[in-house]
């Protein structure tokens, strides 16, 4: 059964994969307006969400898939690219054949390891932590996806949430875009294993720009229209940040977790390669964290 043909009698079934900041966040704006909408993780779980406005906190269940009684029209994978493999696994019995998938993870890459069809990489902004069982939401509910019949029935059915979903003709310059984004504050934030206050210095914020380059020279190879403005825009987003702010791969790194560099910084180190650009900047970054990921 097709969106447009979901009538009141016909409830949308929803799910949300991933317990993380980024999934949490969804399901519960989801549940505003669709209060049938699953959070769904590996185990039963109840999490507290704080949101930025400082409303009062929520809860929310954690469904496991083996509890998920019926197929689901619309899935988000929200959880660690590393993750995607183990997530694949379990989704042929949760799904139709007319479900949507939205992968709403960091990176590039992913998308053509999902086997099934009407599947679209999200660029997503929003911004949270998980510590625990507790997800405060820090801001932005935004989600960037190529404009087709399907999503825009998608774009639609969120219009009376918070979640807010922008149809793009050219899909691939956002995703590269968030990719040179999360390369060089991720880069920077993770090895450095502090927050965005590094910044502050000059000689950090000229590494930063040195990495995002190479990228942005990876990115024109591939056939994207960026130059030295796209940088500037850049390094202008990360002046926003608060100092305090750290970034998902900070949080992994210092919690002595896996990172997603295969789909940021390896993805990129690799087509760099493909095309013989010269990145010594991200050779630098992809060994270090390399180094660190071995463990695992």
């Amino acid at each position: 059964m097709n969106l447009s043909q979901k009538g009141k009698n016909n409830i949308m079934t929803i799910g949300v994969i991933g317990p993380g900041a980024v999934g949490t966040t969804i399901a519960i704006e989801l549940q505003q307006a669709y209060p049938d909408t699953l959070l769904i993780g590996k185990q039963k779980d109840t999490l507290n969400y704080f949101p930025e406005n400082g409303h009062q906190s929520k809860t929310i269940s954690v469904t496991p898939y083996q509890d998920i009684t019926q197929p689901l029209d619309i899935v988000f994978i929200a959880v660690k690219t590393y993750q995607l493999e183990t997530v694949i696994t379990q989704l042929s019995p949760i799904i139709h054949e007319e479900t949507i998938i939205i992968l709403a993870q960091n990176g590039y890459g992913q998308l053509e390891r999902i086997p099934f069809p009407n599947s679209y990489q999200a660029v997503v902004y929003i911004s949270g932590q998980k510590n625990n069982n507790d997800v405060t939401h820090f801001r932005d509910y935004r989600l960037h996806l190529k404009d087709t019949p399907r999503t825009r029935k998608l774009q639609k059915l969120t219009n009376q949430t918070n979640i807010e979903i922008i149809l793009e003709e050219n899909i691939e310059e956002k995703i590269w875009y968030k990719l040179l984004v999360n390369l060089g504050i991720n880069s920077i934030t993770a090895l450095g294993r502090d927050t965005a206050k590094l910044l502050r210095s000059s000689h950090i914020r000229n590494i930063c720009r040195g990495i995002i380059s190479e990228g942005i020279s990876v990115a024109r190879a591939e056939g994207l229209n960026f130059d030295v403005n796209t940088l500037d825009s850049i390094m202008t987003i990360y002046e926003g940040y608060p100092d305090q702010m750290g970034t998902s791969m900070y949080y992994d790194i210092t919690s002595g977790r896996p990172l997603e560099m295969e789909s940021i910084q390896g993805y990129i180190y690799k087509k760099a390669q493909e095309y013989h650009i010269t990145t010594p900047y991200l050779d630098t970054v992809y060994a270090f964290l390399s180094a660190y990921q071995s463990q695992f």
